[in-house]
């Protein structure tokens, strides 16, 4: 389904948990970030230019080296799509990254599963689109 459910419905769930996902980004919280995501060794992530990322303890350091770094962050989503299949989702959509003196889109996936206390993540991945 592609943002065509009724409110209420699993696409508005994985919405806010891909919007708290972005929030916890843009406001440098560790344990927002923590909440959004699976702990386990299935997790991954891909941040432009960087190599995959394996297992949450792999993940979380990512994070904690990106809020300790020198950007801060705003993101404008845009062409956001969600998918659901039972208990898994994906959103993909782009990223409008403004920050001190820099621009860029960065083309993202997000991959949630339901677990008991709602969706959560289990893989990131962005990859810089190239400016022509």
């Amino acid at each position: 389904m592609w943002l065509a459910a009724p409110p209420g419905d699993a696409t508005d769930e994985v919405l806010r948990a891909n919007a708290s996902f972005y929030q916890a980004f843009e406001e440098r919280d560790l344990d927002a970030m923590s909440e959004v995501w699976e702990h386990s060794d299935r997790v991954t992530c891909v941040h432009p230019g960087w190599a995959a990322l394996r297992g949450w303890g792999a993940v979380a350091g990512s994070w904690v080296a990106l809020f300790n770094g020198p950007s801060e962050l705003q993101f404008i989503l845009t062409d956001v799509r969600v998918a659901v299949e039972g208990d898994v989702a994906w959103v993909t959509l782009d990223e409008n990254l403004l920050g001190a003196g820099t621009g860029a889109t960065v083309a993202a996936q997000n991959l949630f599963v339901r677990r008991d206390r709602g969706w959560v993540l289990v893989a990131h991945h962005g990859a810089a689109i190239a400016s022509g």
